[in-house]
């Protein structure tokens, strides 16, 4: 039988019945419904609990974020449709199969998040056979023995010493024994040398190790163990504040002799609010490997206008726009959000587009960047929209195709006359290396 929530209302239908009738909304999506519209899909459905009238209706879907869960920072590490951001390493073949990332065949191998992460919590929902044999790598590195350099997290209940919730070589865990067939669902918080692990919701493994501070996530597959894994996020952990909210303690001002309207920076109600330009604010502090999140807001009186910003970073301490640029622009061709106008929210100006706007004008939006060595990782609301590694042999210029790997301020930009955002909930976390 198949359970429909409908706020507090709850409609009962057979099994067999399981498409929702019509397009099925997005997650943030919210409608009020009076009656079910009757379509074949339903057509043996039970009698309705008809009292639902103006009930709001929030259907979550898989591989997607709640609005609440981007605003707290949240980022999918699977879209749900493609291998973006993922890097096989070793023989085996991965697939994306109806809203799931799963084995394909081939010899072992496993498949390495491109983003390399320090502190994180981790959730993800995975499938195997009874006798299953898998793993879930933390902080391992791009190169060696993924279970050396960093951890795998066991999927294997028959493992004599290390099974299923344990972490192998280092920990038991709780014995548990999950049923082959089903989904079950992984909780996992990284901090410091604290390894916190909940499967299915129960506390499994809660353990200390500092063996590794940083390193990719990725995902297992052993030779004729198929597996299929969903709803993999991860939240970047113990980011502290650039912006306090109140004035501008830690951050300087970068004006241009050239402009003839410089920038205006104030504070307004929480928000670091900037009209006119061009010119630049910078912080004080000084990153290298790092983690940023920041909620972003294009102010636009006209639709057909969008404005145009960037954050800066790995740059020169006041110098002018240096270093590699995140893009601020919610414009796109031909109304679709693949082809983005002058690379688009989410890009790395210059060197690779975003791939979907996904921020509109008007409305915050979150972005993330991670920087790691030469590779950058971006998501906006959560979505990933860029991972790019810079081929480019080290230098100081950017602009010149140099990969700069040195430390610089992180740097709010305002672009023209005709700038108008507001940045909020700026905080950031280096990243060891």
């Amino acid at each position: 039988m198949t359970v429909i929530a409908l706020g507090t209302c709850i409609v009962t239908a057979p099994a067999a019945q399981t498409q929702w009738p019509g397009p099925r909304p997005s997650p943030e999506a919210t409608k009020t419904v009076r009656a079910l519209p009757q379509r074949d899909s339903l057509s043996g459905m039970r009698p309705l609990l008809a009292l639902c009238a103006a009930v709001p209706v929030l259907l979550a879907q898989p591989n997607t974020l709640t609005p609440q869960e981007a605003a707290e920072g949240w980022v999918l590490l699977f879209d749900g449709e493609s291998l973006f951001g993922w890097t096989p390493e070793g023989k085996a073949q991965w697939q994306v199969s109806e809203g799931t990332i799963a084995s394909a065949g081939g010899d072992y191998g496993w498949l390495r998040h491109q983003a390399a992460l320090g502190d994180f919590r981790l959730k993800l929902e995975y499938k195997t056979g009874d006798d299953g044999n898998s793993g879930i790598f933390l902080r391992s590195a791009r190169v060696g023995q993924a279970h050396i350099t960093g951890y795998e997290l066991q999927i294997f209940n028959q493992h004599p010493q290390f099974p299923t919730g344990g972490v192998v070589g280092h920990f038991a865990g709780k014995k548990v024994s999950p049923a082959g067939g089903q989904w079950h669902a992984y909780d996992m918080e990284v901090n410091g040398d604290r390894l916190l692990v909940r499967l299915d919701g129960e506390t499994v493994l809660d353990a200390r190790d500092p063996k590794t501070k940083l390193g990719h996530i990725g995902l297992q597959y052993n030779r004729d163990k198929p597996i299929a894994f969903r709803n993999i996020k991860a939240r970047p952990l113990n980011l502290s504040p650039l912006f306090n909210g109140r004035d501008l303690t830690g951050w300087t001002r970068v004006d241009t002799p050239r402009t003839k309207e410089p920038p205006i920076w104030s504070v307004e109600d929480g928000k670091l609010h900037v009209v006119k330009g061009a010119g630049q604010l910078e912080t004080v502090a000084l990153f290298d490997d790092f983690v940023l999140q920041l909620d972003i807001r294009a102010n636009s009186s006209d639709p057909a206008r969008h404005p145009n910003s960037g954050v800066f970073f790995r740059g020169d301490p006041n110098a002018f726009w240096t270093g590699y640029e995140s893009q601020i622009r919610n414009e796109f061709k031909n109304g679709d959000p693949t082809q983005p106008v002058d690379f688009g929210t989410g890009a790395i100006y210059y060197h690779s587009p975003a791939r979907r706007v996904v921020g509109r004008d008007n409305e915050f939006f979150t972005k993330t960047i991670v920087a790691q060595g030469r590779q950058i990782s971006i998501w906006v609301n959560g979505y990933p929209v860029t991972s790019w590694e810079d081929p480019h042999p080290e230098g100081k210029n950017v602009g010149r195709k140099e990969a700069r790997l040195g430390s610089g301020p992180i740097s709010l930009q305002a672009h023209d006359p005709t700038t108008n955002l507001d940045f909020r909930n700026i905080r950031a976390v280096g990243l060891p290396r």
